[in-house]
């Protein structure tokens, strides 16, 4: 009889293009609540530009991630390409970058949340009100990622698509009601309003606004077919962003001209402006009539539940990217530490949620927003230059996927968005740093504090600064391979229902057939996908060698690890892989409002052969396959 080998624990690759767009999009779209009021405040009507210029470098640098990340379809964005191309030591200084763009995320995410609330309280949009209600939004967050709620992709992608859509509206009321081209000519007077140096600082900050290709990136071990879904995925992103960043700027600006070298768009919400938020005043100077009222209740709390989850997003991503530093031995092994009863990464959760709340207290969004380029700038400039070393140093790795344009130097192709995109991103830093020593004193302590502690952990561990070493993690205890035809029976979680091992085994006895266990490990959002759960991985294990005794020599098993409410998508290709003959699934407790719950409601849709419920009670109720 033929035979399968199961996976083990190895990543599933689950997402597909429309997963990979709306969770970027997600991150991406919501940043326009903030970026149109930070840039506005320096590029005052050139603030359509500045987005423009923006939107090619960041067309660069999602080339640049698009290769780097088929190259090695691994979490680490910039911090995986400087890995393969340099050394651990720019690995770290790369991710390092990320940490802070995390950290300003959740803070600038979160300290917007009431300005957009404000529409129901306009106090909430004042300070000491928007300082107040964001440090409880972080302070709400991390208290959530810590007992590790799970998060609906289900409402992501409502949310994202819902936000496009939104911000489309948006556009076109607004080229139908307020654009003007005279009036966006008249905005400016280069030198004076805004000042060349204003200009130039606005760039970067621009960038802000487009940020959010590391998602993508960091989701590379949980795509399918990465070598087509990504790409698929950032130019999807890319398309619909610059769609609506060429545009809502200058709808913005129409609505809200500049007069006398001032805005209200650029002025906060005490001098009766709306740098604060900013879409809100797109709304609020479009006359409406009768939807006016309407129209401001609906973008306020789009807006802020958007920012909310992008608030949610930086801490995730957070966690995650402290796990895997402490993978690589980048970081000390603490900071990884899981909590004992949830499992989730509360030191770095409750330490950098904390780190966020303390940026925060100044209440200064354009401090937040020139840090935030900082970061983002010296990430992006690593990668360009990583990708493009990557072609000469390592060219005979596969590259599923090119872009257009390159530049033979030397007899190698050198790819031109990751020289121009790292010129344009490069430039950026340097210009974000010596035009404001704030952002350049609080950048460069960031990165020296980083690197202090780097150091003294390297060398606690004897390990050299450049030399890379990762945790090994344990692979699941497999006897022998998987039967073709068998009866699978799928658990999620480590709780044993020895009466679906009976069931499965009598079924399997009658064509001498095999029976394969499927365990599934539920994995939070906030942990890397092949996170160390010793705990959770040795109940499995128990359970599987539990159902061994039930059944004996003809029973198997493995367990793998899922996101929340991947199970039933996971048990479904399983069973087709191995052309399961039928699986058996128990069922869990009664639920409120009824139904069997996602996992087994997704394995009946499927229906990938004939289905057979056992109750706790051991009664059995079989499907058929269908039709």
């Amino acid at each position: 009889m033929a035979r399968f080998r199961p996976r083990g624990v190895g990543l599933e690759r689950v997402l597909g293009t429309a997963a990979l767009f709306s969770t970027a999009y997600g991150n991406v779209g919501s940043s326009i609540y903030y970026a149109l009021g930070l840039v506005a405040v320096f590029a005052l009507g050139l603030t359509p530009a500045v987005f423009v210029i923006a939107g090619v470098i960041f067309a660069c640098t999602a080339a640049t991630y698009a290769e780097g990340t088929t190259m090695y379809p691994e979490a680490g964005g910039s911090s995986s390409f400087a890995r393969h191309a340099f050394n651990e030591l720019w690995a770290f200084v790369a991710a390092w970058g990320q940490m802070l763009n995390y950290i300003i995320t959740v803070a600038i995410s979160a300290f917007f949340v009431p300005h957009y609330l404000g529409v129901f309280w306009p106090e909430l949009g004042r300070s000491p009100g928007d300082i107040v209600g964001g440090v409880i939004t972080i302070a709400l967050l991390v208290a959530l990622n810590v007992v590790g709620v799970k998060e609906s992709a289900r409402l992501n992608v409502i949310l994202a698509v819902t936000d496009f859509l939104t911000q489309l509206a948006l556009v076109a009321i607004g080229l139908v009601l307020v654009f003007s081209p005279e009036t966006l000519v008249q905005n400016v007077d280069l030198g004076r309003y805004p000042t060349i140096s204003n200009f130039l600082i606005a760039i970067p900050v621009g960038m802000v606004a487009y940020t959010g290709i590391e998602t993508i990136s960091n989701m590379a071990e949980e795509a399918r077919d990465y070598g087509r879904t990504i790409p698929r995925g950032i130019a999807a992103v890319v398309a619909a962003v610059t769609a609506i960043y060429a545009f809502l700027p200058a709808v913005a600006l129409s609505a809200m001209p500049v007069e006398e070298g001032r805005t209200v768009l650029a002025l906060p919400k005490e001098q009766g402006g709306f740098a604060d938020d900013p879409v809100l005043g797109i709304v609020e100077n479009m006359d409406l009539g009768a939807l006016q009222r309407p129209a401001e209740i609906y973008v306020g709390l789009l807006a802020a539940t958007i920012l909310f989850l992008a608030t949610n997003a930086g801490l995730i991503g957070v966690s995650r990217l402290t796990y895997s530093m402490g993978q690589y031995r980048q970081l000390p092994e603490r900071l990884r530490a899981l909590h004992p009863r949830f499992r989730t990464p509360y030191v770095s959760i409750v330490l950098f949620g904390l780190v966020a709340c303390v940026t925060l207290l100044p209440g200064e969004a354009e401090f937040l927003g020139t840090v935030y380029a900082f970061g983002a700038m010296l990430s992006f400039t690593i990668a360009h230059a990583a990708v493009a070393t990557l072609r000469v140093r390592a060219p005979q790795v596969p590259r599923p996927w090119k872009g257009p344009g390159n530049l033979r130097v030397a007899g190698y192709e050198l790819p031109l968005y990751s020289l121009l995109g790292g010129l344009g991103t490069g430039i950026a830093l340097v210009v974000v740093s010596a035009l404001n020593l704030t952002t350049l004193a609080v950048g460069s302590a960031w990165l020296l504090i980083g690197l202090a502690l780097y150091v003294v952990y390297r060398r606690r561990q004897g390990l050299g600064l450049t030399e890379t070493r990762k945790v090994v993690l344990p692979e699941p205890v497999v006897e022998r391979e998987v039967e073709y035809e068998s009866i699978l029976v799928a658990f999620e979680g480590p709780k044993l229902e020895p009466e679906a091992i009976r069931t499965a085994c009598r079924l399997a006895a009658r064509r001498n057939r095999a029976v394969h266990v499927l365990v599934l490990i539920p994995v939070p959002y906030n942990l890397p996908l092949d996170a160390e759960m010793p705990a959770e991985e040795e109940a499995a294990q128990a359970l599987i060698d539990s159902a061994r005794v039930i059944g004996g020599r003809r029973v198997t098993g493995h367990w793998e690890k899922v996101r929340p409410g991947g199970a039933g998508r996971r048990i479904v290709d399983e069973a087709r892989a191995i052309r399961a003959r039928a699986v058996v699934l128990p069922v869990p407790a009664k639920r409120p409002g009824g139904g069997f719950g996602g996992t087994i409601e997704t394995v009946l849709e499927e229906r990938p052969g004939r289905v057979i419920l056992v109750s706790a009670r051991g009664g059995s109720s079989p499907l058929p396959r269908a039709a």
